[in-house]
């Protein structure tokens, strides 16, 4: 499954809820891109290379790396992409690279092992995401994470536990948050539609308890697979 969302969505902390129920891993196309390039596989220093040039890595390239992930056999039973695809000719390229995987497994099955890629959105209204990002807050001492919104400290600024003065991450402010937005808009609307025009997609209200988003997920997942998915 894809888990859509924009920054501050909670997409992270669903991923880490749904990885410990169903026994899957998350695949990021980051985690990727940093341990082919730290093993110096071909696909690292490809990468490298680019990257150090200041580019973007290639499609192919991040398709290749994501190819060779989805052979282990911890991912078998099911993973939960992050960043990927992230683009629509990905989005496409992956379809064709699991309907291709799909077409050789033995018609003696009783089911595929190879599913379509499903996609849920987790949808946050702007102004709760803006406070999500711009009140968090993190202890240099214990790293407890505060947000001065929802979830601020006994004294301001001050960690309960150390004392320490709380800090904001540099990129955690309204102008960043703001330019990130549009990054994702623009790079998810496609992915979104792609999704929704073949019936995979489903949107999700991530402005409630985390276990509340999380059964919501489920409910879509069992929606979308038409089979049976834990409650």
């Amino acid at each position: 499954m894809l888990l859509l969302g924009a920054p501050g969505a909670g997409k992270g902390t669903q991923a880490q809820v749904l990885m410990a129920e169903f026994a899957i891993p998350q695949i990021s196309t980051g985690d990727l891109l940093r341990a082919n390039i730290a093993s110096g596989t071909e696909l690292g220093l490809k990468a490298k290379g680019l990257m150090s040039q200041g580019q973007f890595v290639d499609d192919e390239t991040v398709n290749s790396m994501v190819a060779e992930r989805l052979t282990h056999s911890d991912a078998a039973r099911g993973y939960i992409l992050d960043g990927f695809p992230r683009t629509l000719p990905q989005a496409d390229w992956l379809d064709q690279h699991l309907a291709s995987a799909g077409s050789t497994q033995e018609a003696a099955l009783p089911v595929p092992l190879v599913l379509p890629v499903i996609a849920v959105s987790i949808n946050v209204a702007y102004d709760q995401l803006l406070q999500r990002i711009t009140g968090r807050r993190t202890c240099p001492a214990c790293n407890r994470s505060y947000n001065v919104y929802s979830q601020p400290p006994l004294k301001p600024g001050i960690c309960d536990v150390e004392g320490a003065a709380l800090q904001q991450r540099p990129d955690d402010t309204e102008a960043v948050f703001a330019e990130r937005m549009k990054t994702f808009n623009a790079q998810t609307a496609p992915v979104i539609d792609h999704y929704r025009r073949k019936g995979r997609f489903e949107e999700v209200d991530g402005d409630q308890p985390v276990e509340v988003v999380t059964a919501a997920i489920k409910a879509a997942l069992r929606r979308l697979r038409g089979q049976e998915v834990p409650a």
